[in-house]
């Protein structure tokens, strides 16, 4: 099983290292021959309006709308979140989104790259606290039917899933703790 790591911008090498001590095959995606010799793909953190402006630019964003909407499992984390988000609020929206996921986000929710965090998070199907890193998080503000809070901060969901589907407001690839690229290794698994 491959899973890609999209290689436009953000935490390549930290996905691809948490994908690797999660025992799977992680490869960086770059062009859509890559994309479609993946089985599913991380979406990492970054600014969610340079990557959706890369992805489209770089001829990326249809053949990977096609692949999520035919059942490729996606995890997005923190940009990547808001790119498979159905709906942004606040003031500034994120173009070249792929959608898929039924949530709605507010970008840099929890404030500036001066105002970055981290919190102890209870995670469902986890043993232990997962350290959780917050920079320039969005915040999901509304979860959809059929949409599974795993994790939850200041009362606010801040992991989900849905189906094929798994987003985290945060950076877990910064951690060490390769315990959510496990889980999203098992959902592939699991299909």
């Amino acid at each position: 099983m491959k899973i890609g790591v999209l290689a436009l911008q953000g935490d390549v090498r930290e996905h691809l290292s948490a994908l690797e001590a999660a025992c799977a095959t992680g490869v960086a995606v770059k062009t859509s021959e890559q994309l479609a010799g993946v089985d599913a793909l991380v979406l990492p953190g970054g600014e969610s309006t340079t990557i959706g402006k890369l992805l489209d630019r770089f001829e990326l964003l249809e053949p990977l709308r096609e692949r999520s909407r035919a059942g490729m499992p996606l995890y997005g984390t923190c940009a990547g979140l808001i790119l498979m988000a159905d709906d942004i609020t606040g003031d500034h929206d994120a173009p070249h989104r792929l959608g898929g996921l039924d949530v709605t986000v507010r970008r840099n929710a929890y404030g500036r790259q001066v105002e970055s965090f981290e919190s102890d998070l209870e995670v469902t199907g986890l043993d232990g606290a997962f350290r959780a890193v917050f920079i320039r998080a969005p915040a999901i503000e509304r979860v959809g039917d059929g949409v599974e809070v795993l994790a939850s901060y200041d009362g606010r969901p801040v992991l989900v899933r849905r189906d094929n589907l798994l987003a985290s407001s945060f950076h877990p690839e910064m951690t060490g703790d390769a315990r959510l690229h496990a889980m999203f290794v098992d959902l592939l698994e699991a299909r």
